[in-house]
């Protein structure tokens, strides 16, 4: 199993510096990890450090609580993709979810996936499943299904728990071949991101991709 391959190397923290997200980009070429995930800000500047390397710039959409409008989501959308991003990890409206407001939320996803495939690009939808309940799960991954997203993913490691077993395979049973899963938050070692990928989860989001594939713990929950 290629570990790397499956790994966004993510950099998130509201005081992360330019230098901070090189040295990402450097560690992801490096490692020919997936991914380099960055918040938008940090588009232009990630996609200019791995240009020809098949190192992928994800970014984050109405990061960390979902809870914009669809619009302003479309457009922070459409901004990284014109800067270069093409994998979009958008949280989807928590709030909404629990109210029962099944059609807004479908509505919030489909806005971004209708857009991110005409501009062929991905969509990873985060649900921050310790929020949710089971049954919110499962209606969440209908919810991606039913508006075409790529990937249903764990969490935004922003909250109060990131990913775990027994959800990356709540998930992974319910989407079937419909959709891919990322696994994020709370992958601490390389063990971990081996039983995630074991039970269905295609990329690994974490801070700590480096320490990971070199069997080492992870620093951060994220």
């Amino acid at each position: 199993m290629n570990i790397n391959s499956f790994i966004d190397h993510t950099l998130l923290k509201p005081d992360t510096t330019s230098s901070q997200i090189a040295q990402l980009c450097t560690e992801a070429i490096e490692n020919s990890f997936a991914a380099v995930c960055v918040n938008s800000y940090y588009v232009p500047f990630a996609v200019k450090m791995v240009k020809g390397s098949g190192v992928n710039v994800c970014t984050v959409v109405g990061f960390p609580l979902g809870a914009s409008p669809k619009e302003v989501k479309k457009l922070e959308a459409e901004i990284a993709i014109e800067n270069g991003a093409t994998e979009i990890d958008m949280v989807l409206n928590i709030g909404a979810l629990k109210d029962g407001l099944f059609r807004i939320v479908e509505e919030d996803i489909k806005t971004l996936s209708d857009l991110c495939h005409r501009k062929n690009s991905l969509l990873k939808v985060i649900f921050e499943t310790c929020l949710l309940s089971n049954e919110e799960i499962l209606k969440a991954c209908e919810l991606c299904v039913n508006a075409g997203a790529d990937y249903v993913k764990t969490s935004t490691g922003f909250s109060t728990a990131g990913a775990n077993l027994e959800v990356v395979k709540l998930m992974k049973q319910a989407v079937g071949e419909k959709a891919k899963v990322k696994a994020s938050g709370g992958v601490k070692t390389l063990q971990d991101a081996i039983d995630m990928i074991n039970i269905g989860a295609k990329r690994i989001g974490t801070s700590s991709g480096v320490r990971l594939v070199q069997g080492q713990s992870a620093k951060d929950s994220y």
